[in-house]
């Protein structure tokens, strides 16, 4: 028997003296963390009231974060949506350098109306819309009041599914690309005077350089998520306005896609599939300057919130193992007299508050998934914020992400609130230990 353990001993692998066979490291460690959990769950069923507690804290602690969290996802997807639905698009074709010097000359930056490489955009995975567009500038007119504007030639038609975040307030959407007619902005048409059916001139300087000047009527104004865009912006037939600046083609072709999550890849598609040298592929996030920033300001909120939950969670947790050494400060004692080892006495007080993490993670991302969903059905009155001109009724978005998120931060909290008593029990002084209670 001596010789086959010697042959069967290799690395990998340790004797079980008590079954007679030998087991490689890893399932070694496997039974070894079952049984530590096994005693763990035993000893926390001897005090429910504070196990109860405990788990609760921790629970409520992550139903906060995923609340608060959801929300915040919510307010950072409606906003996505809303910039590309009502400005961006998901992707924009232009000239190359025309962001950087098309608002000087964007005429010298003109694509072309019709073009063979339009089919290789079409052929994208997910595309759905490609729409033309014309940005021009100048003064519109109505009476004595005269305002500068910021105007897009645009094809009603091709428009229409990259716009559906545009809201008609008052009359009607532009019918088509050679109507002579204009659709404002709320702002714009509150400080104009104007309302749908009204006639006003629009004046323009041309690419040639000399003045230029259409009158059209209202056909109806509009909203966005945007008030600064609402206050200023407007939207003409681009045939109409090709003639006002005396010019043919687009500033930009705006892509629309069937998920924003395709965005990235399909950026990255075209940007390697149409020539360098004509076209610039130009992502959504990169021109929603206003989203990025909002982003930014509320992550470091949701960090705020996390972290003052997992300071809760970690507090409470510690009192709550430190008073369950000091109360078994005998029954440590006696176990280290007996030959436990003390790295055992860790782990128990670690895996112990481990279980609670978890108990009170899963408890508090069912009820957070629940509450989530409540909320959502009833919805949550907003008044407008910064830079809208409206409130809104905002909703609960959980996903799997936010979920596992709020887990993994009971799991790491308990884990290291436990840390500390677990450490102070296995260091005890087993005669001192033993006459605690004397």
């Amino acid at each position: 028997m001596e010789c086959l353990r010697d042959e069967l001993d290799r690395p990998g692998f340790t004797y079980d003296s008590d079954l007679g066979i030998y087991i490689a490291y890893e399932v070694e460690l496997m039974i070894s963390l079952i049984a530590d959990f096994r005693l763990a769950a035993r000893n926390l069923r001897r005090n429910t009231r504070r196990t109860l507690v405990a788990t609760l804290t921790v629970a409520f602690g992550i139903v906060a974060y995923m609340l608060a969290g959801g929300f915040i996802a919510w307010i950072f997807e409606q906003m996505r949506e809303g910039t590309i639905h009502s400005q961006l698009g998901h992707i924009q074709i232009v000239r190359p350098g025309y962001f950087e010097k098309g608002i000087a000359d964007p005429y010298a930056f003109l694509l072309p109306e019709q073009s063979s490489q339009q089919k290789t955009i079409e052929a994208i995975a997910g595309f759905q819309s490609l729409a033309p567009r014309l940005s021009f500038s100048g003064l519109i007119s109505h009476g004595d009041t005269t305002i500068a504007f910021l105007g897009d030639g645009v094809d009603p038609v091709l428009e229409r599914p990259v716009s559906t975040g545009v809201s008609i307030v008052t009359g009607r959407d532009l019918a088509g690309a050679d109507q002579k007619a204009v659709l404002l902005g709320e702002g714009l048409a509150r400080s104009l005077g104007v309302k749908a059916g009204d006639v006003v001139v629009l004046l323009a300087t041309s690419a040639s350089g000399g003045p230029s000047a259409v009158e059209v009527g209202v056909a109806g104004t509009f909203a966005t998520d945007a008030k600064e865009y609402d206050d200023s912006a407007l939207r003409l037939p681009i045939e109409v306005t090709r003639k006002l600046m005396k010019v043919s083609g687009a500033t930009s072709w705006v892509v629309l896609l069937d998920k924003t999550e395709r965005t990235a890849e399909s950026a990255n598609i075209l940007a390697k599939t149409l020539p360098s040298a004509d076209f610039e592929v130009v992502p959504w996030t990169a021109l929603a300057d206003f989203y990025n920033k909002t982003v930014v300001l509320f992550s470091k909120q949701v960090s705020v919130v996390k972290f003052i939950i997992g300071l809760i969670i970690v507090l409470t947790i510690s009192n709550t193992q430190m008073m369950s050494v000091l109360e078994r400060t005998t029954e440590i004692g006696t176990s280290l007299a007996i030959g436990q080892r003390r790295k055992a006495v860790l782990r128990m007080f670690v895996s112990e508050g481990v279980l609670i993490g978890f108990a009170g993670g899963v408890l508090g991302v069912v009820l957070g998934f629940i509450l989530a969903g409540v909320i959502s059905a009833i919805g949550i009155p907003m008044p407008p914020p910064p830079g809208m001109a409206r409130g809104f009724v905002g909703q609960i978005l959980v996903d799997r992400g936010l979920a596992f998120d709020a887990l993994v931060l009971a799991l790491v909290t308990t884990f290291l609130a436990s840390v500390a008593p677990a450490w102070k029990a296995s260091r005890m002084n087993i005669v001192d230990a033993l006459r605690h209670n004397q």
